[in-house]
């Protein structure tokens, strides 16, 4: 069963990707897609994270998926932020957040609310993976 330090983790991870989605729509433009422009992107498909979180919510009090598929969602969740916003082929690089917002400590805050998000979808992939891994000795 999940423990509370997961779902706190999944909670905080929430809370930051609701940011994070609100910060595209401030900086508009190729920031955001679908609903909120006629093009589908990135962003479009990462609001499939909700419906995913709330399925897997309701899946795991019925107890039909656990720590794994936790670990799963968080990890791919982090990779998929991980891959549009650093590195060569970054749609939405970090450039593009400090760019828009003046005055320029308000793209800072969005590029460390950015960096917390990645952190914490790691750190709660590494322990649900944690969770998983001793589930499965255990059994």
């Amino acid at each position: 069963m999940p423990t509370r330090t997961l779902y706190v983790l999944t909670d905080l991870a929430i809370i930051l990707s609701i940011g994070h989605h609100l910060d595209h729509v401030i900086r508009g433009g190729t920031a955001v897609g679908w609903p909120f422009s006629g093009e589908v992107n990135p962003f479009t498909y990462s609001l499939a994270i909700y419906p995913i979180i709330i399925v897997a919510l309701i899946l795991t009090r019925a107890g039909r998926i656990g720590p794994g598929a936790w670990a799963f969602i968080s990890g791919g969740g982090a990779l998929f932020v991980g891959i549009v916003h650093f590195g060569p082929v970054a749609g939405d690089p970090a450039a593009a957040i400090l760019d828009v917002y003046r005055p320029a400590a308000f793209g800072w805050l969005a590029y460390a609310w950015l960096l917390a998000l990645v952190a914490v979808l790691v750190i709660t992939c590494a322990y649900e993976t944690r969770l998983w891994l001793r589930e499965r000795a255990s059994s």
